[in-house]
């Protein structure tokens, strides 16, 4: 399932109005990335939104 690891984004259903009111569904995916990390000894892929890596980022220097 496409949702982030870290902050739980995932993928947002919802309607799409014309002008003429007319409706059709659209969705929104989150910008997930596969990373390897390290936690507690061990290597682990997850997935994680574009947000948190820039976050983890400024975090590591």
């Amino acid at each position: 399932m496409a949702k982030c690891a870290v902050c739980g984004k995932e993928k947002v259903f919802f309607k799409q109005v014309s002008h003429s009111h007319r409706k059709s569904t659209k969705t929104w995916s989150p910008n997930l990335r596969t990373v390897t990390t390290i936690i507690n000894g061990e290597r682990k892929k997850m997935q994680v939104c574009a947000k948190c890596l820039r976050t983890a980022n400024k975090e590591t220097k």
